[in-house]
């Protein structure tokens, strides 16, 4: 068996190389802009809250217990969205860290 040709060898290396920044680009998304973090905070409470008052008001009238399980329900889907917006501001905040790590990497 011959030995591979270094020269080959180091071409692909290098091919391999580029492929990999080049993913590790595509990787980190940009910053996000203020009005896509107040669509997404708003649309996060709100979905939950909605829900959550659905579903209490659809347990009231199974149960016929109206509006204690409606009031219940409605303030568990707040705290959820609550909870909801919490996370979506650490995932945020994680984005804008890695878009400016990466700003400061290319400079």
């Amino acid at each position: 068996m011959s030995e591979p040709d270094p020269r080959r060898l180091r071409d692909l290396g290098e091919k391999l190389d580029e492929i990999r920044r080049q993913e590790e680009q595509r990787k980190v998304q940009p910053p996000p802009t203020s009005a896509e973090v107040a669509f997404r905070f708003a649309t996060e409470l709100f979905a939950a809250t909605i829900v959550g008052g659905a579903m209490g008001w659809g347990l009231d009238w199974l149960f016929g217990t109206r509006p204690i399980l409606t009031v219940v329900m409605f303030l568990f889907g707040a705290a959820a969205g609550i909870r909801n917006v919490v996370r979506t501001s650490r995932e945020l905040n994680a984005r804008i860290a890695a878009a400016a790590a990466k700003d400061k990497k290319e400079s």
